[in-house]
This record gives structure tokens, C-alpha cells and sequence, in this order.
């Protein structure tokens, strides 16, 4: 079939996809299908949202329009982070003390949601505890510092600063002058988390149809109906969760957001005693820095290195080169290891750095924006729309009551003027500053 967006419909060539799991090729849509609830996107925050519902007794269908996990949630760096993209300062500057007290509430929920999920469906996906944040400069661990000073301030206390020495027992590396370790985080193996989730979600009765991308969807009818190539489904609720790769399909959400690409390598399998020497502490890392670095180890000893954005999502020219110079920087003994994987994918960017969530019409619900944050948020969201399509609003409301705000010059400079803000920040973090 031609396929929009996704060449084959194929997962890309990634570590991730030659390691997956065992999962069922399922069958497209065909003809005219009806259904209680249809979520739209097999990533996380499909999958999130249908088996919480799925657990809570409704029927769901799921249309993808490639393979499960087929974009972000099967390509990330693997890394739980708790927060958002925008800071807690940010968001109270921004929305005020309440809001950022609720946030602080909930940053920390998405990372519980996907542990729960790994135990209850005996997921395999080489969980791991801990992240790690580290600073570069003197001036980035005053940013830490001071992190760890905000989010006690809103009662989180679960993070640890680390100086330059302390800090080598979790990554040996002489670029850095410390970091901050937040035992919450964790890392895995993203494209198996989603694969076992779908597989919870068809346990509970839950039908994913793959292959099948949406052409166009009636988000304001009082049942809302999306249409494939091959057919269509008439829902009571529609939820959307295509997030960067939702495309031309859903007019009134293509403004909202960016599509911008970042790319992930994975070296050969290294040398256990060496693997141990430069991980110790076996954590996920990523510095601070406006264009940053993110790395962990895999559970083959392959290092999975990471960075870089493309604004506007599209792949650069040569990623291992691009990814190659920064990790011989962090590790220059791995100057000379092999690199057996490389790939890019895209998440969505908000103008405002906060993930997005709303009502179009009365029976349509959507989500997305998370900014890179997506494997947190996405879960978080996933469980919020859920509570909202069975009934409770609380928690869906303070975000779909946040003011969103649209990228300067629309969709013709959204791309230059995000490049240009990106040129700036990166001659900050060469500087120093």
C-alpha cells in the first residue's frame, strides 16, 4: 500500500526494532466500522489511554497508522524524566502558583504509571532505575541547585546533587562538574514497553487495526467518524494521540504544534569491564544544555547515545557523524567502538513547552505536545483522558484550560524562527553561559 507518512509502515531500522519482542501483525481497517471509543495512534499516549479504559470496562478500538509504536514512543532514548519540557517556575510565572502546585503534583506520575503497567502485565522491557541530570559548567550546577531547591519547594524530595567526584560513580566522564540524581527516573527498552502494552490492552478485549492511517476525521459530529484508505470507524468518542504524525488529518490541531526530529546511535556491543567502567551506576543520563546530549546503556552493553534536533522533522544527512563527534567529547575511549545502529524520529514541539489537551467538539478529545518529554507525559495523559472520557473532568480541565499559544509566523516561519531561537541558545551552551 502507499502509505502517507511511513514509507512501508515498517519500524525503522533502530536498535530497537532488530531487539523488539515477538508482536502479531494486525489487520488494517476495512469497511465501516462502528465503536464505542476510537483511539487514533498506537504510540503511548494511545496506548496509555485505551488500556486505562480497557481496564475500566469500555470498549475501545485502537487505528494506527503504521505498526504499534512505529513513531516516538518506539525510536526515544528510553529514558523516564519526570517533569514536563517547561519548568515549574515557568509554568507558575506563566499560569500561576495553583497550576504549578497541581503540576507538581502529577510530574512524577507518568514514570509510577509505566512501572505498575511493566509488573501487572509482565512487560520485558529491561527496566532500569535511575536518571541522572549533570551540568557541564559552574554556572549549570547552579541551574541543578537550584532545580533541586524548586521542586522541594512544591514537596519533591526524592533528588540527590552529586559533585564532580560523586558523580563518576554513575558516569565517568571529565566533561562534567556534577549533576543531580533523581532515583524516580528510570530508562528501558521503549519500543518493547509499547509492544507490551498493546499486548494488555488486547488481553483486556481492547482490537488494534495497524496499517491504517487516517485520511481525514469529523471531530465535531455527534458521533465522530475518522476515514482510511480502506474504511472508516464510527465512534461515540474519538481520541486523538497521532502527536507528531498526525499530519494534514486534523486541521484544527496541525498549528498547534511542531513536528522536529532527533536522532538516537547504538554502538557494537561493548566490553562488559569497559561498559561497567564508563556507566557504574548503570543510570540514564542527559546533560543540561538547550541542544543536549542523553545516553544510557542497553541491556546488551551497546551504548545508546542520543541529541541533536531538526526543526520541522526532517532527518539530517548523516546522523552518526553528527552523534559520533559529541560521544567521543563524553567518552573519548569509545572513539574507536563500531556503530551498528543510527535513526531519527519526531516528537512534537509546543510553542509553550507544555503538552497540550482539549475537547474538539463535544465527543472528541485530543493530546499531544510533549516536547521530549513524551515518555512521562504521555502515560500521565494517557490516564487523565481516560478519567475524563469515564466521567471525571477535574484533572482534564486545568489543562485543556491553558492558554496555548501559536508559533510566531505560523506555518511558513515557524521552522526559521525556531532554528534561529536554537542558534542562540547553542552559542550559549558553547559559551558557557
Amino acid at each position: 500500500m502507499t502509505h502517507p507518512y511511513a514509507g512501508t509502515g515498517d519500524h525503522t531500522g533502530s536498535y530497537y526494532a532488530t531487539s523488539a519482542n515477538p508482536s502479531p501483525e494486525r489487520p488494517p481497517v476495512h469497511g465501516d466500522i462502528t465503536a464505542d471509543i476510537c483511539v487514533v495512534g498506537a504510540g503511548y499516549s494511545g496506548l496509555s489511554t485505551a488500556l486505562h479504559l480497557a481496564e475500566k470496562g469500555h470498549s475501545v478500538v485502537i487505528v494506527e497508522g503504521a505498526r504499534v509504536g512505529w513513531g516516538a514512543s518506539g525510536r526515544n532514548g528510553g529514558q523516564i524524566v519526570n517533569g514536563l519540557n517547561a519548568s515549574l517556575q515557568t509554568i507558575e510565572r506563566r499560569y500561576g502558583r495553583d497550576t504549578a502546585t497541581f503540576v507538581a503534583g502529577i510530574v512524577q506520575e507518568g514514570g509510577e504509571i509505566i512501572r505498575d503497567r511493566v509488573v501487572k502485565y509482565d512487560i520485558q522491557c529491561d527496566l532500569k532505575p535511575n536518571n541522572v541530570f549533570v551540568g557541564l559548567t559552574d554556572a549549570h550546577m547552579r541551574e541543578l541547585e537550584a532545580r533541586q531547591a524548586l521542586w522541594r519547594s512544591y514537596g519533591i524530595d526524592n533528588q540527590v546533587m552529586l559533585d564532580r567526584n560523586q558523580l563518576r560513580n554513575h558516569v565517568k566522564s571529565d566533561l562534567y562538574a556534577g549533576g543531580l540524581l533523581d532515583r524516580t527516573g528510570g530508562h528501558m527498552h521503549p519500543l518493547n514497553l509499547a509492544l507490551g502494552e498493546a499486548a494488555a490492552f488486547e488481553s483486556l478485549g481492547g482490537v488494534i487495526h495497524e496499517m491504517s492511517p487516517i485520511l481525514s476525521a469529523d471531530t465535531m459530529a455527534a458521533r465522530p467518524v475518522v476515514r482510511t484508505a480502506q474504511g472508516s470507524v464510527t465512534c461515540k468518542t474519538l481520541v486523538l494521540c497521532g502527536n507528531a504524525y498526525l499530519g494534514h488529518a486534523v486541521p484544527d490541531l496541525e498549528p498547534r504544534v511542531m513536528p522536529v526530529s532527533t536522532q538516537v546511535m547504538a554502538t557494537e556491543p561493548l566490553d562488559p569491564d569497559l561498559a561497567a567502567d564508563l556507566m557504574p551506576g548503570d543510570d540514564c543520563i542527559e546533560d543540561i544544555r538547550y541542544i543536549l546530549d542523553y545516553y544510557r546503556l542497553s541491556a546488551d552493553k551497546r551504548m545508546l547515545f542520543g541529541g541533536g534536533t531538526v526543526y520541522g522533522g526532517s532527518d539530517p544527512k548523516d546522523i552518526k557523524v553528527k552523534l559520533k563527534r559529541n560521544m567521543d567529547k563524553v567518552f573519548p575511549r569509545l572513539r574507536d567502538a563500531r556503530i551498528d545502529y543510527a535513526w531519527s524520529g519526531n516528537f512534537a514541539l509546543s510553542f509553550s513547552r507544555v503538552p497540550q489537551m482539549g475537547r474538539l467538539g463535544s465527543n472528541t478529545y485530543y493530546a499531544h505536545g510533549y516536547s521530549g518529554h513524551g515518555v512521562t507525559g504521555s502515560h500521565l495523559f494517557g490516564r487523565i483522558l481516560s478519567e475524563a472520557i469515564n466521567g471525571d473532568l477535574s484533572r482534564f480541565d486545568v489543562f485543556a484550560g491553558l492558554k496555548w499559544y501559536p508559533f510566531p509566523g505560523g506555518r511558513a516561519l515557524r521552522v526559521p524562527y525556531s532554528v534561529l531561537g536554537s542558534w542562540y541558545y547553542g552559542v550559549r551552551d558553547r559559551l558557557g553561559l
